[in-house]
């Protein structure tokens, strides 16, 4: 077959011409590539007329003749580049029968050297996640036969290439004169070489930063895989990747590249790949080995975040699987013995390498601030502005102040230029939030002096040019998780003496420095060495939630540089089960497996889940992407009224999340119909809105709206209602409940949370003064008080819906209910000690079933409460009537059994499993058919299996009853006689005559008129009832029976 009438040949030198995108390549198993189908689809209608133009003149230069299709290449064919050659032996391939191409590829094997270089070179540069998505879903075109369609199939779901051979570096490499570092570089040339992990332990200004990559590309690596260099900051990535680049005399992302979090500027064939520790570790999802490296460079160690201690764990188990990579651990201030410890081969530590830094002398002025209250900002501001006019008399130079959030950089900002003439100071913000825009003018000198701002971000890597002096006021905010109350607490907290180090040290890299620290040496003497690792303060729920998914065994056994506590272990398994993600004994779920796709927190990625299956997903991606910046809206100090009120146009009474969904719809709408961006941004600014914070919130709505299309989750094209948005979110937001407390008293907080907190609803959020009885908060913080911020008005029903495998439930009076013929008890359902329903009346025996069986025998059977037809239970009620009957005639309460004789009796010949009026009915129908009177009651019913009495005995009873009433008649009228007004001489003597004349009466007539029981009962009523009878009583003209009754 020519290629003539291969379409594929003609559209490969449209490709090799530039006029369609490499993104038409595919790598296929073998490591070369092929041209997709889907390459002529994206063609436009220029690129077609040319593909036209280029068929027409190769019909002219080649003859009619078809070449064999089965023909090996022949001699001109190899001096295409590598790329092309492979190219064009997979392109025909693609038109061939499966007999031919099994031919084909024995031939491939016998190739010459030559042409087996030519294919190693042409492996396949790895295709994004979104091209890869293409090609899947890629329809052949129908002349394609199903051979070829078999072999495209796979293509798509190939794993990619790790590495891409590097791009050539035209100047050699030389490290920088004059740096520490660059004096033992031949040092560390070899160690890298010998070891496959050394500590580099680095001061301030040494230059292990920029210069290790270069180390390691002289000492051969790179060649097979990238050297990534990790940075706990993107700010200082994204810097340091320019400053090699610009050492190496090279754009950026050609031999050095950068990744942050939206930024992607790394070319194929870079040899150096700087980045944060969160992309690194994002990485690992898809590479678990880290084939596309060579060499790892973890910069900045001594920080300790958590993603730094579960890289550095990570890398010493995949050393093991992989004995090419080479590990460096640098830091200016690291515990060294630690960690040449933790890396330790055979018992043998990792060698640790000390170089000095390249600092000027610094020297440290005292300045405390005389308010002991440093929470009072303006007493802090004053000081910064005070410490910045003594360095300004000190000489030339820029200052670098050091604050603790961003807030405090505004208030100092405008201090000082309250301070200074406009013009002969600029001032200069530095925190990781900025643009890289403005970032960009921190690093770029200017005519005059210049005051940085910065957050502890300044601390490491950064090299802000020009810094002379430094103001320290020894405060930072730091993150801490507070695993009883579940709350993020972002306080500010004094510095630890490393990090007041490496803020001093900021000043020396260019002169003799002054620093000023805004307290005083006590204070600092007694500040902790180290700030405490991130791993033992924050919450481990993603790390848990990876390690599952990278199937890494327990986390109480993996090989962390500093085990977190076990309360931080068991916190992060606690949340995962709140979010359903974990089985009992500890295996992830289906839905955990779900969420360990997306790397987000396992909240969001829970919100996500829910919504895709509620139908809200389009909504939940605006908010939950929302959530995951910093809040668009601004609220300056000098207008903070005409804010809220330009903000109130987005407000919604019952959720603040419906205000995310406001805004963005308004910032879409203007955003298409936008005549400018200039225009757009004023807009912004008049709605007090940030332009910045916008873009950063559409960049995380972009990539998680990626990732959903990729997992496969589809967005409804109608809007979702209330119920469907919030239930969604509800699901990720289990432990930020709260219930309003009508009885807490005005000074108190109004709302109840989950664990026995209590806390106030932002105030500025719409529901602050018009919250209903039950909300969630996006997230509880613990500042001047512990506030619910982003908080919607929420249903009862909606958390039993979410949390049912969360609620704890009691139950109380469980009773006999003859209506529903069943134990019924009260439940009562609550959610980390916060009531979700109580009072509701549910069965009870599916939860204590010998408890309900007791309590349908006592009251259904006992107490005759069941209502039915059975025959036995109309003659057991017959029968205890009449036994109540003699009792009552008898005056013996003993005749009829207690009511523990009874429930024996049903104890006894009942089955386990009767529970109530169901299992009472089925229990009876079997045993009726062995035996018809087996639930009859007879007389046979003591506890011990005697007879008390039986049916004849109860009979002659009944008999005897009439003769002792006989009597009593008899009696009655002889008592009458013997009792006349002479024979009363004293109450003595007429107690003595009656008691005579009773012992007389009842000797005779006993004999006469009863038997044994008679007469024990006629001796029973004469002694206990009638002894104590007053003679008056008798003169009154009452009768003896009378009295008796």
């Amino acid at each position: 077959m020519s290629q003539n009438d291969n379409p594929f040949g003609a559209l490969k030198s449209l490709v090799e011409k530039g006029q369609i995108q490499t993104k038409a390549w595919v790598p296929t198993s073998s490591g070369s590539k092929k041209l997709t189908a889907a390459a002529l689809r994206y063609a436009d209608a220029s690129v077609k007329k040319a593909f036209e133009e280029s068929t027409r003149q190769q019909n002219r230069k080649e003859p009619e003749s078809e070449k064999p299709a089965a023909k090996p290449e022949t001699k001109p064919e190899t001096k295409l580049a590598p790329r092309t050659h492979a190219v064009r032996r997979e392109l025909q391939a693609v038109k061939m029968p499966e007999k031919q191409l099994i031919e084909r590829k024995h031939e491939s094997k016998r190739a010459s050297s030559k042409a087996q270089q030519v294919k190693d070179q042409s492996k396949a540069q790895p295709m994004r996640m979104k091209a890869e998505r293409r090609v899947l879903k890629t329809v052949l075109p129908d002349s394609a036969n199903e051979s070829s369609r078999r072999e495209l199939m796979p293509v798509a779901q190939t794993r990619r290439s790790p590495f891409v051979p590097p791009n050539p570096i035209t100047k050699p490499v030389t490290l920088a004169p004059g740096l520490p570092v660059s004096e033992h570089g031949e040092e560390l040339v070899k160690a890298i070489r010998e070891n496959p992990v050394i500590v580099v332990c680095g001061e301030t200004g040494s230059g292990k930063t920029t210069q290790l990559p270069k180390i390691c590309l002289l000492a051969g690596r790179g060649t097979k895989g990238l050297i990534g260099h990790t940075q706990p900051r993107r700010i200082a990535a994204s810097s340091i990747a320019k400053r090699i680049a610009a050492e190496l005399e090279s754009e950026v992302g050609e031999i050095v590249g950068y990744k942050v979090r939206f930024t992607d500027k790394t070319m194929p064939g870079a040899a150096i790949k700087l980045m944060t520790d969160g992309i690194l570790l994002a990485e690992t999802q898809t590479d678990p080995l880290l084939k596309r490296y060579d060499t790892i460079i973890i910069d900045e160690a001594h920080e300790r975040s958590i993603n730094i201690d579960f890289l550095l764990g990570y890398l010493k188990r995949g050393l093991a699987k992989r004995k090419d990579l080479k590990v460096i651990i640098t830091s200016a201030t690291i515990d060294a013995e630690r960690f040449a410890k933790h890396f330790e081969i055979n018992g043998k530590p990792a060698p640790v390498f000390t170089i000095s830094g390249r600092t000027y002398p610094v020297q440290i002025r005292w300045r405390p601030v005389d308010d002991t209250d440093e929470a009072d900002d303006k007493t802090l501001m004053d000081a910064v502005a005070d410490a910045c006019d003594e360095l300004q008399i000190a000489g030339r130079g820029d200052i670098l102040v050091f604050l603790p959030g961003e807030r405090e950089i505004r208030e100092a900002a405008e201090v000082l230029r309250a301070r200074n003439r406009p013009g002969l100071v600029e001032i200069l913000p530095l925190y990781a939030r900025l643009s890289a825009q403005e970032q960009e003018r921190v690093f770029k000198s200017g005519g005059v002096r210049r005051i940085v701002l910065a957050t502890n971000v300044a601390e490491t890597s950064i090299t802000v040019p020009g810094i002379r002096y430094v103001v320290d006021t020894g405060l930072a905010r730091i993150k801490r998780y507070s695993y009883r109350n579940k709350v993020e607490q972002l306080l500010v907290e004094p510095v630890s003496k490393a990090s007041a180090n490496q803020r001093a040290g900021r000043c020396g890299r260019v002169a003799d420095g002054i620093c000023i620290r805004l307290y005083d040496e006590n204070d600092w003497a007694r500040r902790p060495d180290y700030t405490d690792p991130e791993i033992v303060r924050s919450n481990l729920a993603a790390v848990i939630l990876r390690m599952k998914a990278l199937k890494l065994g327990d986390v109480r056994d993996f090989d962390f540089v500093q085990p977190p506590p076990p309360k931080a272990i068991a916190d992060g398994y606690a949340i995962l089960s709140e979010l359903h993600a974990l089985e009992k004994n500890g295996e992830l779920t289906d839905v955990g497996r779900m969420l360990s796709r997306l790397p987000v927190d396992p909240k969001l990625s829970r919100m996500l889940l829910e919504a895709s299956r509620r139908g809200a997903l389009k909504e939940a991606l605006v908010v939950v992407s929302g959530l995951a910046v910093q809040d668009p809206r601004e609220r300056p100090l000098p207008a903070q009224q005409q804010a809220d009120q330009a903000h109130k146009r987005f407000a919604d009474e019952s959720s603040d999340f419906l205000s995310y969904i406001n805004i963005w719809n308004w910032f879409e709408t203007e955003r298409a119909n936008k005549t400018s961006n200039r225009e757009l941004t004023e807009k912004l600014h008049r709605n007090f809105i940030s332009p910045r914070r916008m873009r950063e919130w559409r960049d995380v709505w972009r990539q998680l709206k990626e990732l959903t299309e990729e997992i496969g989750w589809k967005t409804s094209e109608e809007p979702a209602d209330y119920e469907a948005l919030h239930a969604s979110l509800l699901t990720g937001l289990l432990g930020n409940l709260g219930m309003r407390d009508l009885s807490a008293d005005l000074r108190a907080a109004p709302y109840l949370g989950a664990r026995g907190i209590r806390f106030w609803v932002w105030p500025g959020s719409a529901q602050a003064k018009k919250a209903g009885k039950r909300l969630m908060a996006s997230e509880l913080v613990d500042t001047s008080r512990l506030f619910a911020r982003c908080v919607p008005d929420i249903e009862p029903e909606w958390i039993e819906r979410a949390a049912g495998h969360l609620i704890k439930k009691s139950w109380s009076e469980p009773h006999w209910e003859k209506t529903r013929a069943e134990v019924v008890a009260l439940e009562r359902g609550t959610l980390y000690g916060l009531p979700v329903y109580t009072d509701r009346r549910v069965q009870f025996a599916p939860h204590d079933p010998v408890v309900a069986r007791d309590i349908c025998i006592r009251q259904a059977l006992v107490e005759g409460l069941y209502e039915t037809r059975a025959p036995f239970f109309a003659h057991n009620k017959r029968l205890v009537r009449e036994i109540e009957e003699i009792e009552n005639k008898t005056r013996r309460p003993d005749v009829l059994v207690d009511d523990e004789t009874i429930y024996a009796f049903y104890d006894k010949i009942l089955d386990a499993s009767v529970v109530g009026g169901s299992t009472f009915e089925k229990w009876r129908r079997i045993a009726e058919k062995e035996n018809p009177k087996v639930p009859f009651y007879t007389l046979e019913v003591e506890p011990d299996g005697t007879i008390r009495q039986k049916r004849a005995e109860f009979n002659r009873q009944n008999k005897d009853i009439d003769k002792v009433t006989s009597f009593l008649t008899l009696w009655q009228k002889e008592i009458q006689k013997r009792l006349t007004k002479k024979d009363r001489k004293s109450t003595e003597e007429s107690r003595k005559l009656r008691q005579q004349n009773y012992q007389e009466i009842r000797d005779k007539h006993v004999v006469v008129h009863g038997g044994a029981f008679a007469g024990e009962l006629l001796a029973d009523l004469l002694e206990k009832d009638l002894m104590d009878l007053p003679v008056e009583s008798a003169e009154n003209g009452e009768s003896p029976t009378e009295i008796a009754a």
